[in-house]
């Protein structure tokens, strides 16, 4: 199966993500559902928060984190990233989320295209779906559903600390490894893994 780039933007400053807790549609929900836009303001005031970004401890061999309580029943950590980490490449399903580094640099790898959401394990890559962003202190971005990436860490010597909110909470995150243009799904991770 190959996968091209999408005809639509991958990313959206607005939008929202509809559900209940069982994950169908509801109106109560959708009335109180944060947008990507709620999230990304919620990651940027966060950030902003001197005291609680120097709060982090940081480990120097590992990424560390904290759960916040996020707006609208969202999830959201707080997460410092020592020199040379990263994530690998994964998805957060069907949450919309967004994220801003506190301080450091962040490099962000995604795919500009909709890739399908279950019934694969290998997809080739079109050319032209890569996408680079470096985000330095104050700088972030939003994300919808199933966005495909990667953030790194790339300094050799500085801590990077960032902000993350995810709506719905997330229900599992897909990770992947990459060669060249084949993108392979190598495992799902849910909730109870990683909290």
């Amino acid at each position: 199966m190959s996968v091209s780039p999408s005809a639509s933007p991958a990313v959206s400053s607005s939008g929202s993500a509809h559900g209940s807790s069982d994950g169908s549609p509801s109106a109560s929900s959708a009335a109180s559902a944060p947008t990507q836009a709620d999230l990304f303001d919620f990651v940027r005031r966060t950030a902003a928060d001197t005291e609680l970004i120097a709060s982090l401890p940081l480990d120097p061999e590992g990424r560390t984190w904290v759960r916040l309580e996020g707006p609208g029943g969202s999830e959201a950590w707080l997460i410092g990233w020592p020199p040379g980490t990263g994530t690998g490449w994964h998805d957060h399903a069907d949450s919309v989320g967004a994220f801003l580094t506190a301080s450091g640099e962040l490099k962000e790898n995604s795919l500009a295209a909709r890739l399908p959401t279950d019934g694969w394990k290998t997809l080739e890559l079109s050319d032209g779906v890569d996408r680079e962003r470096r985000l330095s202190s104050g700088q972030g971005r939003a994300f919808g559903r199933h966005h495909v990436h990667e953030v790194l860490n790339e300094s050799p010597d500085r801590h990077a600390i960032s902000v993350h909110a995810y709506y719905p909470p997330l229900p599992q995150i897909r990770r992947y490894s990459r060669s060249g243009s084949i993108l392979r799904l190598e495992q799902v991770e849910r909730p109870e893994d990683w909290q």
